[in-house]
């Protein structure tokens, strides 16, 4: 799949005022900090499409994004580090969760892990509860031109251990770099096939 055009739509906190245009929608969560907002930008090819910052948190708000006419990429919230109060980070929670559970055309989460880091529990239990809740997902490392392909495969290794105490099979996995833009067809290529 080629990215001719990404338009933002809007943002906001409520899953009623999301678009009511029936279109698939493709939604990224990650830790704050994982690089969400750079690999959207590497996969549209749109430097300034997600507003990327040095400040954890940056994503306050359900962002839609509106690509080749089609289909929305939804950037979330991260959840974990935000310097936010906990009254915001519990609403933030609602909200996601609520956005999540509710949205009819939700096709798909990418759920961005760094792939840096041995597994967080924070990210496991995200997956979990996606699972739970029967909501698709796939698992997207970012940042692997940060690490040798021994420390990426060992990190790898440990993730499968991890999911497969609980799952009995592993959701699709994908490795990214925002950097080389490695990574970006094999993902655009999936949401192709699943829209098809």
């Amino acid at each position: 799949m080629q990215i001719k055009s990404a338009e933002f739509t809007i943002s906001n906190t409520e899953v009623s005022k999301c678009p009511l245009d029936g279109k698939p929608e493709f939604a990224f969560i990650g830790r704050s900090n994982v690089g969400k907002s750079s690999l959207i930008n590497m996969l549209t090819s749109k430097k300034g499409l997600a507003k990327t910052s040095g400040t954890p948190g940056k994503t306050q708000l359900i962002n839609h994004f509106l690509i080749n006419e089609h289909w929305y990429l939804v950037d979330l919230p991260g959840y974990g580090y935000a310097k936010v109060s906990r009254t915001q980070r519990s609403s933030f929670e609602r909200f996601i969760a609520d956005y999540l559970t509710k949205r009819e055309t939700l096709y798909n989460i990418f759920v961005l892990l760094d792939a840096r880091l041995e597994p967080q529990k924070i990210d496991l239990e995200f997956m979990n509860w996606c699972g739970q809740k029967g909501l698709p997902f796939s698992m997207v490392f970012t940042k692997i031109d940060k690490l040798s392909s021994s420390a990426l495969q060992k990190n790898l290794a440990k993730y499968k251990k991890e999911m497969l105490k609980v799952w009995a099979e592993l959701p699709p996995v994908f490795t990214t770099s925002a950097q080389s833009g490695f990574g970006k067809e094999p993902l655009l290529n999936y949401i192709d096939q699943i829209l098809a």
